[in-house]
């Protein structure tokens, strides 16, 4: 039996500044506050709990904010103490995450406000299927190096046959 899809529910990003890294989300992507920066101590209250078992004993401290994207992804962003940017950000041989995406039909407009932002453009626009369908998409990167796509429509418009006429 075929599993029902699930919903994709939200993303952690670790980030060198969380005040920096929630204005370039809040102010350029648009996303919204959902929770104002808090500190968390590695301690046995049940949150500090939480974190040692996912990070394991002597992570210390952290701070943390959620946000959320139009569609309700949350978007968690992390400030660790000691924290370590990559000595390369596209590590793509490597396995694991290595980018999410964005969409936005004024891809180009979205573009332009993250590099006058702080960010990267990483390659040129390229056109998805450019004889069949007027989707275009960019890698980008926030301020801090993180990775991400911009696309102009919808991943499974973008993907799918026959979805645009």
């Amino acid at each position: 039996m075929t599993p029902t899809p699930r919903s994709f529910s939200h993303i952690g990003l670790s980030v060198p500044d969380l005040e920096k890294a929630i204005a370039f989300y809040q102010e350029v992507l648009g996303f919204y506050v959902i929770m104002e920066p808090t500190e968390i101590i590695e301690d046995d209250s049940d949150i500090g709990q939480m974190c040692s078992d996912v990070f394991g004993t002597g992570w210390g401290r952290l701070r943390i904010a959620h946000l959320a994207t139009a569609d309700r992804i949350g978007f968690e962003l992390f400030e660790f103490e000691g924290h370590e940017a990559p000595k390369n950000n596209l590590n793509y041989r490597q396995h694991g995450m290595f980018h999410f995406a964005i969409q936005d039909p004024n891809l180009e407009e979205l573009l332009a406000r993250i590099v006058a932002a702080g960010g990267k453009q990483r390659m040129p626009v390229r056109a998805y299927f450019p004889n069949e369908k007027p989707y275009r998409m960019v890698y980008v990167e926030d301020p801090f190096g993180i990775i991400f796509e911009l696309y102009s429509h919808s991943y499974e418009l973008t993907y799918s046959k026959g979805a645009y006429a």
